[in-house]
């Protein structure tokens, strides 16, 4: 069923990170770089996914809470504004797990084991017991984040793609198991509203229609729709669904050549100090053909000439692509080049850390802040979805 919106809220965004620790190169152009751009176009609720973490960290959750406190610390060196985006702990809003719990009843068992990372993390993390009802549920548990705050948009990578069309269908499922209030414009003519009223009728089988009659959404949307009627009616829906919005994520490798992950132990923090960032860099592999220093290479091929895309100026790529292809530079050099642009890019980032780690009452009180604003406004769909299915 579809529905007519009524509403003219103003655009929102609503994304979360898990807390792993210090934040990494690939969080910060992956996701957090977006976020900070996002944060001056929408009205944004970003939150830090300690519920998610426990999902696969819940043998040892020691380390969860000091995470939560680095992952909000680099939040806002990295650039997030409280004044602007409402930054929190999801743990801090007790709706997250209420409405997570509701979902469960209605949503199929085969939706959840059909989404592409449950299988993905279960090889990946081998060494962990993720046979829980919490990290099948996962993905659920997000549709309820977002959801939650009814955004109208989730910025995500395209790996990401699939769970948000599982929150589509989890909205989409609810909607039609529990309408929402059946409404009239105002420029609605009686005679209308009475058409719709007798079409209902014998919808539903019902001898005699009259304005004190009760039909349900679905009734009068149906039968609003046979008697042409629909431009002036229609259902606010309760949970609308959310659109995708694809963050640009360029290929950062982590040093072994895969994706940079806290998992493969090969990323670089965001707070790395310079020197073990250049010790770091000089470990990273680079095109396996090139075996010796008079070998040329190919950097379409290498990982290091990957971050050379993302961090250094067009004149730098140029040069190191031409001095790998004629082994004029050596490996080293090209690294050392690199390292010298991500030092550029994360410096201010890093500053802003330091300033912060000093007044560690600004991250309290951020969150704090953040807390109150998103209960605020979680607590008024959760009051709706309760009214819909009878528990208020």
């Amino acid at each position: 069923m579809s529905a007519i919106n009524t509403t003219n809220t103003p655009r929102r965004v609503l994304s979360g990170m898990r807390p792993t620790g210090v934040l990494h190169l690939g969080n910060y152009m992956g996701a957090l770089r977006n976020w900070v751009e996002l944060q001056s176009e929408y009205e944004c609720f970003f939150f830090i996914a300690d519920f998610h973490a426990l999902t696969t960290e819940y043998a040892d959750p020691s380390q969860i809470k000091a995470s939560v406190q680095d992952v909000a610390m680099d939040f806002l060196a990295a650039g997030l504004d409280p004044e602007k985006s409402t930054i929190f702990v999801q743990s801090d809003v007790p709706q997250h797990a209420e409405l997570f719990t509701l979902f469960s009843m209605f949503t199929p068992l085969s939706w959840l084991e059909r989404v592409p990372t449950y299988k993905d993390q279960q090889e990946q993390l081998r060494e962990k017991d993720l046979a829980t009802y919490g990290f099948l549920g996962y993905p659920l548990l997000q549709s309820a984040d977002i959801l939650l705050y009814k955004p109208d948009f989730v910025p995500v990578g395209a790996d990401q793609v699939a769970h948000v069309e599982l929150t589509r269908e989890v909205a989409r499922r609810f909607n039609q198991l529990y309408p929402g209030e059946f409404f009239t414009s105002p420029e609605a003519a009686p005679w209308e509203m009475s058409a719709i009223l007798e079409k209902a009728r014998k919808l539903a089988g019902e001898p005699k229609a009259s304005m004190r009659t009760q039909f349900n959404a679905h009734q009068l949307y149906e039968a609003a729709q046979q008697t042409k009627k629909l431009s002036p009616f229609g259902v606010r829906e309760i949970l609308p669904e959310p659109q995708v919005l694809l963050t640009p994520s360029p290929k950062l490798p982590g040093l072994d050549g895969r994706k940079m992950s806290k998992s493969y132990g090969n990323f670089i923090m965001l707070s790395e100090p310079e020197a073990e960032l250049r010790e770091k860099l000089k470990t990273m592999v680079t095109d396996p053909a090139r075996v010796r220093r008079t070998d040329p290479g190919n950097p379409d091929v290498c990982p290091v000439f990957d971050l050379h895309k993302v961090f250094s100026s067009e004149e730098t790529q140029l040069k190191a692509a031409h001095g790998c292809r004629t082994a004029s530079i050596g490996c080293i050099e090209c690294k050392s080049w690199v390292a010298d642009a991500i030092i550029t890019t994360i410096a201010p980032m890093q500053a802003h850390r330091r300033d912060l780690e000093t007044r560690p009452q600004v991250i309290l009180d951020v969150l704090e802040n953040g807390k109150a604003r998103a209960i605020t406004r979680a607590q008024q769909t959760l009051d709706e979805v309760q009214h819909a299915m009878g528990l208020a």
